[in-house]
């Protein structure tokens, strides 16, 4: 009897070397696989490493661009850097939850739906942005409630 085929977790952390320092690489590979890093890919990211799995777990959940649950079919990023914060992106953000039915940064979100901040897009003259399924949307007038409302209906943003 042959031995068992090496698990693709298992073949990224060989072409890595089993170098620790690779970790950040192989869960993001991880992720790219599987669309999350579940309980048991954590697990056996650790075990291939030999690491503890505390240390894999809190680098997983420290980076916000990992998931550590499978991910809703949209999402929506709404900015918190200085320009879009200036510019009314927390009162954006408090108009998604309720439209949306769901709270903020919440990872599960509302099945359909996750709601998240970032920290800035790069994108600061355009302020107040969010990314909509990987789209920008630049220049929301959270000062007129009607355009606003409108402006995330086209969207696809409410209930």
């Amino acid at each position: 009897m042959g031995a068992a085929a090496p698990s693709a977790i298992s073949r990224l952390v060989r072409q890595q070397r089993g170098q620790a320092d690779a970790l950040i690489e192989v869960l993001h590979q991880v992720q790219e696989i599987h669309g999350f890093l579940s309980r048991a890919a954590l697990a056996e990211v650790a075990r291939e490493f030999r690491l503890p799995l505390s240390r894999v777990y809190g680098v997983a959940s420290f980076y916000h661009l990992f998931r550590l649950a499978p991910p809703t079919a949209h999402r929506c990023a709404v900015c918190l850097g200085t320009a879009c914060f200036v510019k009314g992106g927390a009162e954006l953000a408090r108009c998604l939850e309720p439209l949306l039915g769901l709270r903020l940064d919440d990872p599960a979100g509302n099945g359909t739906w996750a709601l998240e901040t970032v920290s800035c897009l790069g994108a600061c003259g355009q302020a107040p942005v969010l990314v909509v399924d990987g789209r920008l949307e630049p220049r929301l007038p959270v000062d007129d409630p009607q355009a606003l409302g409108e402006r995330l209906a086209a969207l696809g943003l409410g209930r």
